[in-house]
């Protein structure tokens, strides 16, 4: 197995939003906001080589919206899902399996793209991988979170013929990746956990979307049950300090990946590392 960082590019989000209750004299020390509250923030995914199998985890925000969506994320960065898979010597027709850990925009824009005026897969070799309580929940959403599950994200994927689920929390993926399941943030949304040279990786997706969040009390104010957060943090946060977890952070805009340990203010970041140190 070879693990890759798949960057594709950076887009900011209201630090008050991305922090909940934390207040912003704490918070803007954490992710220095510009004149308009505003923070930076990455969308890393992670590319799985294992045998005849290339899996992709999330795939950003895509491209594929009006300009109008995209002035409300300020979009920039170098680089690109297509630039990141190409410098890593791929295509995305390469990708044999695309696991998507929940159906918000910004993990799974890139799933579709325009071809003239039909919507059809980015991956068209792949198998689109989600769960069923998932599925049903964002495509039937509540009106809280209807604008993070975009349509035009979404539904063509079943069309396809190219959507599976992954139906039970804990199930194996094919590469001996371990699927696991929280509810916090949104409903059945699936941390990927691999062992890499020795290591446990964890995806942390939206769990813990940044090294900021580390600390217990600091739960996105998007999350739909943030004491379910909350709870789902400590129990992963214990475990992950107790058999030496590396984390994979999806959103931090500089921290890639982290281990843990115990201090007397609680669990707080160790160490900091880019994946290719491991």
């Amino acid at each position: 197995m070879q693990l890759h960082t798949i960057n594709t590019g950076y887009f900011k989000l209201d630090g008050g939003a991305m922090f909940g209750v934390v207040p912003k004299t704490i918070w803007s020390k954490i992710n220095i906001p510009d004149e308009n509250n505003m923070c930076n923030w990455a969308m890393r995914c992670l590319l799985i080589e294992d045998g005849k199998r290339l899996i992709l985890i999330d795939n950003g925000i895509g491209d594929k919206q009006d300009d109008k969506f995209f002035s409300h994320y300020y979009l920039h960065g170098d680089e690109s899902l297509d630039s990141s898979l190409q410098a890593k010597g791929f295509h995305k027709d390469d990708i044999t399996d695309v696991i998507l850990t929940h159906l918000h925009f910004d993990h799974c824009g890139g799933s579709i793209v325009r071809a003239g005026d039909k919507l059809v897969p980015a991956f068209k070799n792949a198998t689109y991988w989600s769960n069923a309580r998932h599925w049903k929940w964002a495509t039937e959403p509540n009106a809280r979170e209807k604008a993070s599950f975009l349509k035009e994200n979404i539904i063509p994927i079943s069309e396809s013929g190219q959507l599976k689920f992954i139906e039970d929390a804990g199930s194996d993926f094919p590469g001996g990746i371990a699927i696991r399941q929280v509810f916090g943030h949104t409903e059945a949304m699936m941390l990927p956990q691999m062992n890499y040279k020795g290591k446990t990786i964890l995806y942390m997706a939206d769990l813990l979307p940044s090294a900021g969040h580390i600390p217990l009390p600091y739960v996105m104010a998007y999350d739909m049950f943030p004491l379910t957060t909350l709870n789902e943090k400590k129990s992963f946060l214990t475990e992950a300090v107790a058999n030496d977890y590396v984390l994979f952070f999806e959103h931090d805009p500089i921290i890639e990946c982290g281990t843990l340990q115990q201090t007397e203010k609680g669990i707080r970041l160790k160490e900091s590392f880019n994946l290719y140190e491991i």
